[in-house]
């Protein structure tokens, strides 16, 4: 696998981050730009994605111990929007970056936890998403550089696990009616076959 290639800023971020899920127990993957700089060729990201697998009842208490690791809420009320929308909105401190951290529900996003990559490096020890996840939530995301970001991770992984993408993008696919989620990333894997 490649060495990971991410601004000294975002790794410090990651290893408060990475800290903070370890001392409350939290399981989770790192997800988005900051997971593509680990898994291929890195691009620009200024903000941390992670997925995790924590119930809404402890979202307050988990939100009040961020602190102590550098993590403020970035808006007037992210635990209403937290129920709202599964996300908790904060701002590591020191660094004013942006992290979004989900709440994850579903059983592909418990899945996407529990089959995480460990990365170690000697600044930080993190889960990252499997390049197959990866691309599932990039295909779902749907947007421009999400697409470009799932045809950097086909180029740097030729092995990929077909089924498990096709199975899981299929399914948003039909959940979201939106066939072009399928025909879009078939055509990604077309270019690399």
């Amino acid at each position: 696998m490649p060495e990971p290639q991410l601004p000294q800023s975002l790794v410090r971020v990651l290893a408060s981050l990475t800290e903070w899920f370890k001392d409350q127990h939290v399981s989770y993957a790192i997800i988005g730009g900051a997971a593509i700089g680990f898994l291929a060729q890195p691009r620009a990201t200024q903000d941390i994605d992670a997925v995790t697998w924590l119930d809404l009842a402890e979202a307050a208490g988990f939100v009040q111990s961020g602190a102590r690791f550098g993590f403020f809420p970035r808006i007037s009320e992210p635990i209403e929007f937290a129920f709202k929308s599964r996300v908790i909105l904060l701002q590591h401190n020191q660094t004013k970056i942006d992290v979004d951290i989900s709440l994850g529900a579903l059983p592909f996003e418990q899945e996407m936890i529990e089959r995480a990559i460990e990365f170690t490096t000697p600044e930080l020890t993190v889960q990252i998403a499997t390049p197959e996840d990866l691309i599932i939530t990039k295909a779902v995301a749907h947007r421009k550089r999400d697409l470009l970001d799932i045809d950097n991770l086909v180029s740097v992984y030729p092995n990929l696990d077909l089924a498990r993408i096709r199975h899981w993008v299929g399914q948003f696919a039909a959940l979201l009616e939106s066939p072009e989620l399928i025909s879009d990333l078939e055509n990604l894997l077309e270019n690399r076959q």
